[in-house]
């Protein structure tokens, strides 16, 4: 269910609405035989727009819509009469939601807010009648404009989760346990590597009744920025998180330099990355005494905050919770 219900990615056809054609017409009625032009102009196409909407946290409901086609713009006609408007379509996606062309690789549209709303093809215009085209040396105009055309295209839209907090760490790290254990997410856990095969989005209750969203992100896996395991499908995801909390198993051989294949796989896909602000949390820390805690203390960066946790006995997470809002509330007044 989990794989099914949770669509990031998605390829469409789109076009959208050609222009109406501005009408060639004179007027005539039984007062008038030869009357002046009168020709209306053509209605403008269809655009098709991308909306925000706050309560969508999938592409799922774009699956199966393979191909968008606007309606086209209707022709004038007799009396002045502009043609009709096509109807625009307006595609509600998720926030986060990123639009590009597939030939080109460009970025066309973001939605980032609630209600946004970003015209993603364009709607031809409706040609002018003849009408308009009437002068003193030319009363009576034989021609009018065409409608413009459409635009087409194959557009890719994405989704890039967005969450205050993403959590990073190697599969079987303690991220599911960590999220379920503060927020009121449910993800899968299990002791094998990759349960979380896309992001869970949980809010963690802060004091006086503030709060702030963490992203549980897949694992990491060495070669992850050159696509190896969920590769880009789940580093796309961590571009838009505020804080990336790094989390460490205490049972790791080595914590630093799990911590520094982390950051190097993040630094190779985009290194505006190593920008984002770190914490580090080193996860089970309840089979730790405070000898081992100690020596891994000091083989932690120390410019990067840490603290050890346990998400089974609670330890330490009030702490985390003051740690990350913190950092939270810092980068707000910077």
């Amino acid at each position: 269910m989990e794989k099914t219900n949770f669509v990031d990615q998605i390829k469409v056809f789109c076009r959208s609405g050609h222009g109406g054609a501005g009408s060639r017409h004179f007027l005539r009625n039984k007062l008038t035989a030869k009357g002046g032009p009168d020709g209306g102009d053509g209605g403008r196409g269809a655009h098709i727009i991308l909306r925000g909407n706050k309560q969508l946290w999938t592409l799922l409901h774009l699956r199966y819509f393979k191909n968008i086609l606007a309606e086209d713009g209707g022709n004038g006609s007799a009396n002045n009469s502009t043609g009709k408007t096509g109807k625009d379509i307006i595609i509600e996606v998720p926030l986060g939601t990123v639009a590009k062309d597939e030939v080109t690789g460009k970025v066309e549209a973001e939605i980032l807010e609630d209600g946004q709303e970003v015209i993603l093809l364009r709607g031809g215009r409706g040609g002018l009648g003849n009408s308009n085209f009437k002068t003193a040396t030319n009363q009576a105009p034989e021609y009018a404009q065409p409608g413009e055309p459409s635009e087409e295209g194959i557009k890719v839209l994405e989704l890039k989760v967005l969450a205050d907090v993403g959590l990073v760490g190697f599969p079987n790290a303690g991220k599911s346990t960590l999220l379920s254990s503060i927020t009121a997410a449910k993800p899968k856990i299990a002791d094998y590597a990759f349960t979380t095969i896309t992001p869970q989005l949980g809010m963690v209750e802060y004091r006086d009744g503030k709060s702030f969203c963490m992203a549980d992100l897949p694992g990491i896996i060495e070669g992850a920025a050159e696509g190896k395991g969920l590769g880009h499908r789940f580093l796309r995801h961590i571009e838009r998180n505020s804080i990336l909390l790094f989390v460490i198993p205490a049972d790791s051989k080595n914590h630093l330099e799990e911590f520094n294949i982390l950051k190097k796989e993040l630094e190779e896909y985009n290194p505006d990355m190593l920008q984002k602000d770190f914490v580090i949390a080193i996860s089970k820390s309840d089979m730790l005494d405070e000898e081992l805690m100690k020596a891994i203390d000091n083989e932690l960066p120390k410019n990067i905050p840490h603290i050890f946790i346990s998400s089974v006995t609670g330890q330490h997470l009030q702490q985390l919770k003051d740690l990350l809002w913190a950092t939270l509330n810092r980068q707000e007044q910077a």
